[in-house]
């Protein structure tokens, strides 16, 4: 990509230039060092997977991965306008200039560049410590592409992969002008890395980092976005069985966005904060939460939407409203506009402070409503049940709050059960807007809020060109292999 090589200089420094704090290593930057002298030694190597990890920090990858999937869907709602141009995604009013996708689309191509770096100077077998680097940094190498594919690209199950995807980098080459692969391609390719990185790793490391268990968090969740259910299974119960994590207690789930995710046994994979990459009200969480008692914390300016609080609500026991803050004042519902102000706090709090997050990207309870997806998919409808009922029994929904092939509760199907405890155990994780458009489900929007044509009564169809976002113009300008999506 034109773009990479004018960003060469800053590619080959921003590997070493940032250290993961939580490592509690005293590491100095090889912003001074070439490739060949930085990359020399196991050591040179470990400080750039380091740095690479660190690039997820960014507020131009992780607060863009968040919006840009959440905003979307029907979890939350803009009650107002605002400066964020992610705001675009909530409405459905894309553009190609808008910053929010250029700069995610900008950030997740260094990242590969930098992991390709590393990748390209491990041979397989060299040694333990080599072989599990190089399979952390195939595992970033396939969550970035697969990042993209799944903004940039149509649903896989739309065409079964055919519709165009986003350009794969597979090695550091950057003087070439790509086009862009097939969604089917990049899967492969995704599939490819994370299986590679699955066979390389050996140390069972924390939430922090990448291990042989991550990566098969990952594939399960890639192949059940593909439909392919048997391995969504598989790799699920790769994850359930190998008893490196246990679902949170109530108590602790309760209260997990004020700790260190590294401490939460459900964790498997989280992009780490710690208190010096506080970004305040630039956070994630500062969009979504502003402390009632003060209004002094953040911007609090995307709600909980009506229907999400209508569905909680409907078991008012369920451990989940815990991580919704409704505004009051003097018992009275507070409103901004038509907007009821439901503040969402599951980015808040991190180790006291207001704004502090480290996003979990990969947790068990996913893994359990993967399974339940594929298996209610297969036929296989008891399994599915048994296994939404294993989240809701965490989330104190049990007895008459539990679901049984003879009382689905109105919910018509075994698969409609499962994609709305999805939609309630996994909001605000940015996975609502792809759970509908994949199974091929419309967006409705009944319920008031900054919508877009409509601001009472809105849908998109899974087949709208809207639910995928355009290319960023930059691209399309430095490289006129790119062809925009329609």
């Amino acid at each position: 990509m034109k773009k990479l090589v004018k960003n060469k200089s800053i590619l080959y420094s921003i590997v070493f230039v940032f250290v993961l704090s939580a490592c509690n290593k005293d590491l100095q930057p090889y912003d001074s060092k070439s490739n060949d002298v930085a990359l020399v030694t196991p050591d040179d190597i470990q400080i750039a997977t380091y740095g690479n990890y660190s690039m997820l920090v960014a507020e131009a990858y992780t607060r863009h991965l968040l919006t840009l999937n959440e905003w979307p869907g029907d979890n939350v709602v803009q009650s107002g306008a605002d400066g964020d141009q992610a705001s675009l995604g909530a409405s459905y009013r894309h553009i190609p200039g808008m910053y929010p996708t250029t700069d995610f689309w900008a950030q997740s191509y260094r990242l590969i560049y930098a992991t390709n770096l590393i990748i390209e100077r491990i041979t397989d077998g060299e040694s333990a410590q080599l072989d599990q680097l190089k399979g952390e940094n195939l595992f970033l190498r396939a969550m970035a592409h697969f990042n993209l594919v799944r903004l940039f690209g149509r649903p896989y199950p739309q065409g079964n992969g055919s519709n165009l995807g986003i350009p794969i980098k597979r090695d550091t080459e950057t003087e070439d002008l790509p086009i862009r692969n097939t969604v089917k391609e990049v899967y492969e390719f995704v599939i490819n890395d994370l299986l590679t990185a699955v066979n390389l790793m050996s140390e069972s490391k924390n939430s922090n980092f990448a291990s042989k268990e991550v990566a098969e968090a990952l594939l399960s969740r890639v192949y059940l976005y593909m439909e392919d259910n048997e391995n969504a299974i598989l790799y699920a119960n790769k994850v359930l069985e190998s008893n490196r994590y246990q679902l949170a207690t109530t108590d602790v789930y309760i209260k997990s966005p004020t700790l260190v995710p590294e401490s939460n046994p459900e964790t498997i994979f989280n992009i780490r904060h710690t208190i010096s990459d506080n970004k305040d009200k630039n956070a994630v969480g500062s969009l979504y939460y502003n402390d009632p008692a003060t209004l002094s914390t953040g911007w609090g300016e995307y709600y909980a939407s009506q229907a999400l609080m209508d569905l909680l609500n409907e078991n008012p026991q369920d451990a989940r409203l815990s991580f919704i803050t409704p505004h009051y004042i003097d018992g009275q519902l507070q409103y901004r506009g038509t907007s009821p102000q439901y503040f969402i706090n599951k980015y808040n709090w991190q180790e006291g402070i207001a704004n502090l997050s480290s996003p979990v990207y990969l947790r068990l309870a996913e893994m359990y409503l993967n399974r339940a997806e594929a298996n209610a998919k297969l036929g296989n409808m008891q399994a599915a049940i048994d296994d939404v009922n294993i989240i809701r029994q965490r989330a104190r929904l049990t007895g008459s709050a539990a679901y049984s092939l003879t009382n689905l509760k109105g919910r018509g199907t075994v698969l409609a059960v499962v994609l709305e405890e999805r939609r309630l155990e996994l909001a605000y994780e940015g996975q609502r807007a792809s759970d509908l458009y994949r199974n091929n489900l419309p967006l409705v929007r009944a319920y008031p809020g900054l919508h877009g044509t409509d601001n009472f009564n809105f849908r998109v169809e899974p087949t709208s060109p809207r639910i995928i976002y355009y290319i960023p113009e930059r691209e399309i300008n430095v490289n006129p292999n790119l062809i925009q999506n329609p």
